[in-house]
């Protein structure tokens, strides 16, 4: 009897299980397309949630040093919103074919032109619209693991690259907290490709404010210089004595309150450091809120990192808190090549031919204490 007592106790004081994988429904999408939403967990209660259309991740739940959970990526509250809205923001979705900006909307490949749509200006930014951020994904659990594989096959001619590519992503939730992404693409025909993650970061969580008061380190010591229309003049700058210089960390809006040409009409950073091109993954930025006492830091494989600090937040749509988003809510930290590299030769090549595999990895680490 005792022993029978013992158990019911021990049934009742246990938590309740949590898969590290579930899937569950979202919506549907204006032509009748089921989309679900996939979570992942882990043992010390880190949850992320994405849904298959465009790869989004909607969701990083994170505790704070007092053991709070918030969710701190941008973003909106249903389908719809996704639909009708994320083609200006980008929130959480995987950028593709081409992450950052295309000159003149145009680049030649093996002596043959290939025309992008113009969506910024005369250039094509992020491949031109209708990118993989769109798009419905082929979701799979990844064992029983807390993790998942993504697959979207890109037809030759789609936002007008060459080659038909099959694109596999792997999302996982490891047990350091860290979210790892794996990158891999391979193509039936010689074209270009350049791949991020979009989510924009406010680790005091979202919708509660400017993420503008964080604290950034970038292990850096240049960046490109970009003229007018972001685009890479080839000149690759030391960022000592300017408001680009985080080597040893510091707040975002002082540094950008700083003078400087680069800034003139940007309204914040929409700038890539150089993170160098050895093989391996490395740690490329640290972020902080001194508030709610979370970091995040961020490794990858890629080259550069783009910093954006939503300078272009229009306050008029509401996120998943039901505030409205405003500039320097959010800083998206995009690990990725630098724009234009189609037609400059001497930045690091995106090329991709058939045979080869492109790989690349990004890990966000999620952590308490020291800001």
């Amino acid at each position: 009897m005792r022993g029978a007592l013992l158990v019911a106790l021990a049934l009742v004081a246990a938590p309740a299980y949590a898969a590290p994988f579930e899937r569950s429904p979202y919506g549907q999408l204006g032509d009748g397309r089921a989309v679900e939403q996939y979570t992942l967990r882990n043992a010390s209660g880190m949850v992320v949630r994405f849904i298959n259309y465009g790869a989004i991740i909607t969701d990083v739940g994170v505790k704070d040093a007092r053991g709070r959970t918030a969710n701190v990526a941008l973003g909106f509250s249903n389908l719809a919103q996704y639909e009708a809205r994320n083609v200006d923001y980008g929130f959480g979705a995987v950028i593709g074919r081409y992450a950052g900006r295309i000159a003149g909307a145009r680049f030649t490949l093996d002596g043959r032109e290939v025309r992008l749509k113009a969506n910024d200006g005369a250039n094509a930014l992020h491949g031109g619209g209708n990118g993989l951020d769109s798009k419905l994904w082929s979701v799979r659990p990844l064992g029983k693991t807390s993790g998942a594989v993504l697959t979207y096959r890109s037809p030759a001619g789609e936002q007008g690259f060459p080659g038909a590519l099959t694109i596999k992503i792997t999302y996982r939730l490891q047990a350091d907290n860290a979210l790892r992404i794996d990158y891999a693409a391979t193509t039936d025909a010689p074209t270009v490709l350049n791949l991020t993650n979009h989510s924009y970061f406010n680790l005091a969580g979202a919708g509660s404010g400017s993420a503008l008061d964080h604290r950034l380190t970038i292990f850096s010591d240049r960046y490109a210089e970009t003229n007018e229309g972001g685009i890479p003049t080839g000149r690759m700058l030391a960022v000592g004595g300017t408001p680009f210089d985080f080597r040893h960390g510091g707040l975002v809006r002082p540094r950008m309150a700083v003078a400087h040409p680069q800034m003139v009409g940007r309204r914040g950073y929409n700038h890539s450091w150089l993170l160098g091109t050895g093989r391996g993954v490395r740690l490329a930025a640290r972020l902080a809120d001194p508030v709610s006492g979370r970091a995040m830091e961020v490794w990858t494989s890629e080259p550069t990192l783009h910093v954006y600090t939503a300078n272009y937040f229009g306050g008029k749509d509401k996120g998943a808190q039901g505030t409205a988003y405003v500039p320097g809510d959010g800083i998206a930290l995009e690990t990725q090549h630098l724009s234009d590299a189609p037609n400059q030769p001497a930045l690091p090549t995106t090329r991709l031919n058939p045979g080869q595999t492109f790989r690349s990895t990004t890990i966000y680490r999620f952590s308490t204490g020291r800001t």
